[in-house]
């Protein structure tokens, strides 16, 4: 219907034809951010190609009705309300949804607003001009006799500030309109890299074998790197990844996926390779060899997020400013030791997931120098339901927790006590 040839299908989502066919043929599963990018390049909803229209209608019906707490709904007529009323049904649905993306939206312009530190450096810029336009324009109401050369040059100062003043707001108002969309209005060095990394989906196995001269041509080639300081970052975590590619293959990584084997403590011991190499390969290839893929955060020793891989119904804050309750950040006071935590994110979902991280030292260790470490958490979604150890959210403004130890501010969610 849509007029797409199967190759060009699997083009337009980075996966091989004939992966493509095993999919359509019921002998792979997929889920998560494959199934995403195959709906959305065919322009149709993820839940129609796993599930069905009716089936779709009905979860999303479901779905907003038990988040509907202060409105007792009739869950078992959901199937009649459907049938005799699929308009008003499916005016529900949409609503729900529009209600999900201005929460996100939300979130989102929270995240900035608290963290961003371009917005930050801007808003000092205005207030500073603000400030010198009242103070010119005080001295020239308050005194009564100016020489002709002095009230020129205040003339002059007004008019130059005024000039910056506007120029600053309109940059402003132009970098706020992006700021609904998590993906836009890059300006910082390590948000370009991380849309590079999401346009190659974390995986250079084609570069295994380039040359240094290669490896530079093929960074200095992508689109969204736009400065020098996004170029060096880039090099240096493609140089990290194509390392991970090399010490765990494809081929390595299917056989233990085939084998019903995806812990990576386990992958690390069977191949003898570091456990955060595992993590990050485990979170690159996952999308083309599991039904869910996973996702991965880092961060250094100050808690500053470094690298990101989203995975659905785990937010991650675009501007630092994370849940403390992470492991990946119990994992720095307990270096090499390796973590594991089922935790539950916080929100309308509340999905489950298992989280495993490690800290490991940078650098070349040695003596009386404290080594610096880099934590990383490998974020694995989980389909049943059961227990978790922990709840955790995704930054304390956007946090629905009514106590915590752990928050720093009030939440725009909910009264916290």
């Amino acid at each position: 219907m849509a007029g797409l040839r199967q190759a060009e299908l699997a083009r337009l989502v980075g996966i091989s034809g004939s992966y493509l066919n095993l999919i359509e043929h019921n002998r792979r599963r997929i889920g998560g951010k494959l199934l995403n990018d195959i709906a959305q390049a065919l322009n149709v909803e993820p839940s129609l190609l796993s599930e069905g229209a009716e089936a779709a209608l009905l979860s999303a019906l479901r779905v907003a009705a038990a988040e509907a707490e202060a409105v007792a709904v009739e869950l078992e007529r959901g199937d009649e309300f459907a049938g005799r009323f699929p308009g008003w049904a499916a005016l529900i649905s949409e609503q729900h949804k529009r209600l999900r993306s201005l929460e996100h939206t939300a979130a989102t312009l929270t995240d900035r607003l608290t963290h961003d530190p371009h917005l930050a450096t801007s808003v000092h810029e205005m207030l500073t001009m603000v400030t010198a336009i009242r103070s010119t324009a005080g001295i020239l109401v308050d005194t009564k006799e100016i020489e002709p050369e002095w009230r020129n040059r205040f003339h002059r100062n007004l008019n130059e500030d005024s000039q910056r003043l506007a120029e600053g707001a309109e940059q402003l108002v132009a970098y706020l309109d992006d700021a609904g969309d998590a993906s836009a209005g890059m300006t910082l060095p390590l948000e370009e890299v991380e849309g590079m990394l999401e346009a190659h989906k974390f995986r250079f196995d084609n570069l295994v074998n380039a040359t240094p001269d290669e490896l530079s041509t093929f960074v200095s080639n992508q689109a969204q790197l736009t400065s020098d300081a996004a170029r060096d970052m880039a090099m240096a975590v493609v140089r990290q990844l194509r390392a991970d590619a090399r010490l765990l293959s494809l081929d390595m990584l299917e056989r233990q996926v085939k084998a019903g084997n995806v812990d990576p403590a386990q992958i690390a011991t069977d191949y003898g390779v570091p456990l955060s190499a595992v993590m990050r390969r485990l979170a690159a290839v996952s999308d083309i060899m599991l039904s869910m893929p996973m996702g991965l955060v880092m961060c250094d020793a100050s808690g500053t997020l470094m690298l990101r891989k989203s995975v659905e119904g785990f937010a991650i804050p675009r501007f630092s400013g994370a849940c403390p309750k992470w492991p990946l950040f119990q994992a720095l006071s307990r270096p090499m030791q390796a973590l594991r935590q089922t935790v539950t994110m916080t929100g309308r979902e509340a999905k489950r997931f298992d989280c495993y991280a490690v800290s490991e030292p940078i650098g070349t260790i040695q003596v009386n120098v404290a080594p610096l470490y880099h934590s990383f958490m490998l974020i694995v979604p989980l389909e049943a339901a059961g227990p978790a150890e922990a709840e955790v959210g995704s930054s304390c403004r956007v946090c629905p927790l009514e106590k915590c130890e752990g928050r720093r501010e009030p939440s725009l969610l909910a009264d916290v006590g």
